[in-house]
């Protein structure tokens, strides 16, 4: 919990600071040990904040980044304990959070920049699932299923194409397309067919347990400020 909480404090400091800010939506795409027990890819989004923008002179900077990926979803009709006319919505998703100190170089300037990254931190992996009436959009119960804590690390690479300069308080804004290999150590985890309802008040839970890389494509936009 005092890794979770640190980690949460320095990016939010990073993001109230940074001068370039940048998020993306996300795919992400299982490897290795990962890839045998989750056989399809995952979705979501990701955030980065950089202390500055780099220059021919000055071409690294420091940040972190933070990413939330979906990687496998149940959606079932159920009756209502004891109400068999009365049918529910429960949703069960496995999901994937990490966060990241993130080195940063790029000695480019102009309308074209490729740049290359390093990171390391960490990932959350944890199943939640949640019940609904069928005529509303709001849960009336939701709990965490499962949850594991494991260390990743990785670098990536990706171009900017500047879209625009000189708005009002921002300096320059990029399209921002870029691809990451993460390395993620031994993890305990759900996939969509590991909860299995034994009767109404009993289920069991099959953990899979391996390494967690995962291979992203994100496209997005960066602010520089």
């Amino acid at each position: 919990m005092v890794k979770k909480i640190f980690v949460l404090i320095v990016l939010a400091a990073t993001c109230a600071y940074g001068q370039s800010l940048g998020g993306s939506l996300m795919l992400g795409f299982p490897q290795s040990e990962f890839k045998d027990n989750v056989n399809r890819a995952g979705y979501g989004i990701q955030f980065q904040g950089q202390l500055w923008e780099t220059t021919r002179e000055m071409p690294y900077t420091f940040g972190l980044s933070f990413s939330y990926m979906v990687y496998g979803e149940v959606s079932e009709t159920r009756p209502f304990p004891g109400f068999p006319e009365v049918y529910l919505d429960v949703n069960r998703m496995n999901n994937m959070a990490n966060a990241h100190f993130l080195f940063y170089l790029s000695p480019f300037e102009g309308a074209f920049r490729p740049y290359l990254e390093g990171l390391f931190g960490g990932s959350y992996l944890f199943t939640t699932s949640e019940v609904k009436s069928r005529h509303s959009d709001e849960p009336f119960a939701e709990d965490t299923n499962y949850d594991d804590f494991n260390w990743s690390y990785g670098g990536g690479f990706g171009t900017q194409f500047l879209l625009t300069e000189n708005l009002p308080g921002i300096n320059s804004l990029f399209l921002d397309v870029k691809f990451r290999y993460l390395y993620g150590t031994e993890a305990e985890y759900l996939t969509e067919e590991d909860i299995e309802i034994v009767s109404m008040t009993q289920v069991r839970y099959n953990v899979r347990r391996s390494r967690t890389d995962v291979l992203t494509f994100g496209i997005g936009v960066v602010v520089n400020f």
